[in-house]
């Protein structure tokens, strides 16, 4: 019995005491593996064995040589971009990386964020319909890498297209909610990449991992730069018309490589290699977030891959403005985008109890507030919370005693503007009045909110609110004007859009350019309302946004036009003629103005607003050769072999620098006057004549008093079509010594008669 006993205690004993030992080695073991943290590394390729045939290979053996099992580290093996891979690591593997002699740079893996039918026609694009023959323009395929793409859209018709070009490496793969059958003629490949946000263990397990847009972001982009005719389209009855892309007959390719928490670099990267194995001509990605060495960004890196392949790359320059030196995506080989408005608005009217009406925008489809005002209430939030939290109407803050039934006075920021009109219907609000504050000034962008609200600008905003806290009865009644276009002045810098200074390199003048890219009408995700939130139930097939985002794909797809155009000129010869036939008068005959009215300057749109047809026909183009962006980068990185590695050229020796950053063969001038330049900065240009022979061009400058500028020669005489012609700027400071003066603005201009080959130039000082 007692044997027994002892055998009855010891079984559940030692399988208790074996259940514990698992379960810590697991909660260890867990613990361990979701401490990694993905990082993309840089290999010197001279190091690379030669009996190891491939790059993946090397990596994997390499890694395994540290005792780090690529099967559960290893997530991307890069090699027609450059030689580097991403891998998912923990702490102590790190030192091991540093040490080993084929690796250059152990770099973390950054994450970035995502950030038409009247736009055809305010830029001029000639009217389209479907070819009967095939077009040039046929044959360019944009890459567009996004969200993904909803590929049931109406912009993704392939009627009227001709055959898939035979060059077309590129696939639609399969998955549980993307079927390769989806795509046709227009929409020619869809991928996912996923491997970065994964090792990122941020959540999103309820996502399907396929290149289904469940967003809508990377829809939109998409078919604004190549999506098919799409007539009658509208959001809800706002901007209807006939929608298109900037280049109707162009491919589109969808490479996803956004997910709920974000863009990773790793997966940008991948997605950037693919796209050029399948032979994508232009690379447009409305993302950013990183102002990183252009060594140390991916985005950077990977675009300097594909340029030196002949691929145009365009992103976005950020919504970060009207703050300065808030831009991203700067290195000198990307066509940096900001973002303008149109000549379109959507007006929306609050009248107050006062008889005072106040114009505003809105996108409200709904049946409205009829024609009773209704009381308006500010900050009426629950006694326990903050007073700023319900003048903002952040989540929570309203007290439903106070608001139902009743217009709520909000203002704009913290959290989304879509967000705080939830905040006051779930509240029992029956509108809202969302007013800019300084931050914001009088910038106003449309929504389509879930109940009636009117947004306004600072100025009116700000009297508004004042009647509602000093009236003893305030009402409001909102009413909403639909579509109304030849808006003057137009175009208008937006204030989101991200400004210089160029922190990285102050050499070189950022943004290159800005497009339409406020209320911008666009395909749209079957799977998402219009305001992203998920409660709104409603569905349309098409949306309206604002964003760097939307300014982006309108230059992919003028490029692509552009490529179609002329299928010899380089990426930089595109990106030349886009930016010197850019405009900088608005319709009303004045200089383009900021948001807030001011005079904008380069710092906000660069060489100016894109014209297309003029680009098409730009007389002449500033061209820049992968030896000058190698020149370029031996100035500013120290290391040779990293620059090896990213560039894939092993005999680079950097014998050529530039003896100014400047003195890239750019399409605009940035002017740092400093104890180093002594007064004077001297500047070398070589423009190439894309006009007859015979062709004659005089030179104009505009310049500031505190500046002065000697141009040689003065005249610039083209004996044949093709040729290349050199020309100097000396800039001279007449500051005095010790002083430091604001940044000055001017231009370069060089006319036939027929062309105005324009560069913009920015003056700034520092102490000397």
């Amino acid at each position: 019995m007692a044997a027994m006993a002892l055998r009855s205690f010891s079984f559940p004993f030692v399988f208790i005491f074996f259940f514990l030992v698992v379960l810590l080695s697991s909660i260890t073991t867990f613990s361990s593996y979701n401490n990694q943290t993905t990082y993309i590394v840089f290999m010197n390729p001279s190091l690379k064995p030669t009996p190891i045939k491939s790059h993946s290979l090397w990596y994997a053996t390499d890694l395994q040589s540290l005792s780090i099992d690529p099967s559960r580290h290893l997530l991307y093996s890069y090699s027609s971009l450059f030689p580097a891979f991403a891998a998912s690591l923990l702490p102590h593997h790190l030192p091991l990386l540093h040490a080993h002699p084929s690796v250059l740079l152990v770099l973390p893996d950054p994450l970035l964020l995502p950030l038409t039918t009247r736009t055809p026609l305010f830029l001029g694009l000639p009217t389209f319909s479907p070819p009967v023959t095939p077009s040039p323009s046929s044959d360019v395929i944009i890459g567009v890498l996004d969200t993904g793409v909803w590929p049931e859209s109406p912009s993704f018709s392939d009627y009227g297209l001709p055959p898939i070009p035979s060059r077309w490496r590129g696939q639609c793969e399969s998955s549980v909610d993307f079927l390769p059958s989806l795509c046709n003629r227009k929409l020619i490949g869809a991928r996912s990449f996923s491997r970065g946000f994964h090792a990122a263990a941020t959540g999103g397990e309820s996502e399907n991992f396929s290149a289904r847009d469940q967003d809508g972001h990377g829809t939109h982009t998409a078919s604004t730069a190549a999506g098919s005719l799409a007539l009658n389209a509208s959001l809800f009855g706002y901007a209807r018309g006939t929608a298109r892309g900037m280049a109707p007959l162009a491919r589109l390719a969808a490479y996803k490589v956004c997910w709920s928490t974000g863009c990773y670099g790793s997966d940008i990267l991948a997605a950037m290699e693919q796209a050029l194995d399948d032979g994508v001509d232009v690379l447009s990605l409305s993302l950013g977030g990183s102002s990183a060495p252009f060594s140390r960004d991916p985005i950077a890196v990977g675009a300097l891959a594909a340029v030196s392949r002949g691929v145009f790359v365009a992103c976005s320059a950020g919504n970060s403005g009207p703050a300065r030196s808030t831009l991203t995506n700067t290195a000198p080989w990307i066509t940096t985008v900001g973002a303008g408005t149109l000549d379109r608005d959507f007006p929306a009217y609050a009248t107050l109890g006062n008889g005072k009406r106040f114009t505003g925008v809105s996108l409200y489809s709904g049946n409205g507030m009829g024609e009773n005002p209704a009381p308006v209430v500010y900050g009426k939030g629950f006694q326990s919370k903050a007073n700023n939290n319900s003048k903002l109407c952040l989540s929570g803050s309203l007290d439903p005693a106070e608001v139902k039934g009743k217009v709520v006075f909000c203002d704009r920021g913290v959290n989304a503007r879509v967000e705080k009109g939830k905040v006051v219907k779930d509240a029992g609000g029956v509108g809202m009045i969302l007013s800019n504050t300084a931050a914001n000034g009088e910038e106003l962008i449309a929504d389509s909110h879930l109940l009636p609200v009117v947004a306004l600008g600072w100025e009116e905003g700000d009297k508004v609110r004042k009647y509602a806290t000093s009236d003893s009865n305030p009402t409001a009644l909102l009413t909403f004007g639909g579509t109304v276009v030849d808006i003057r002045p137009s175009p208008v810098v937006a204030a989101f859009s991200s400004r210089g200074p160029n922190t990285v390199v102050p050499d070189i003048l950022k943004p290159d350019l800005i497009g339409p890219g406020v209320n911008i009408l666009a395909g749209w995700s079957g799977s998402i309302g219009p305001t992203g939130l998920e409660m709104d139930g409603r569905r349309s097939e098409f949306n309206i946004l604002s964003g760097t985002s939307m300014s982006c794909p309108h230059i992919s797809g003028i490029a692509a036009l552009l490529k179609s155009a002329h299928p010899s000129w380089s990426p930089s010869a595109i990106k030349s003629a886009l930016m010197t036939t850019a405009y900088v008068m608005d319709n009303t005959g004045s200089s383009l103005v900021d948001a807030d009215g001011s005079i904008a300057t380069p710092l906000a749109y660069g060489s100016g607003y894109v014209n297309p047809q003029k680009a098409l026909n730009p007389g002449l183009i500033y061209d820049i050769k992968l030896d000058d962006y190698i020149a370029f980068l031996c100035s500013i990185e120290p290391n040779l072999q990293l620059i090896q590695s990213i560039t894939k050229t092993s005999n680079i020796t950097c014998s050529r620098k530039l003896t100014n950053l400047g003195n890239l063969n750019y399409p605009s001038f940035s002017i740092v006057f400093s104890p180093k330049s002594r007064k004077a900065v001297k500047y070398t240009r070589v423009v190439t004549n894309a006009g007859p022979t015979g062709s004659v061009y005089s030179v104009e400058v505009d310049i500031p008093a505190s500046v002065g500028a000697k141009v040689k020669p003065t005249k610039l005489v083209f004996r044949q079509g093709g040729q290349k012609l050199k020309y100097t700027v000396t800039f001279t400071s007449k500051m005095g010594k010790g002083s430091e003066a604001e940044m000055k603005f001017g231009s370069i201009t060089w006319s036939d008669g027929e062309h105005q080959v324009r560069s913009p130039i920015s003056y700034a000082w520092s102490l000397f």
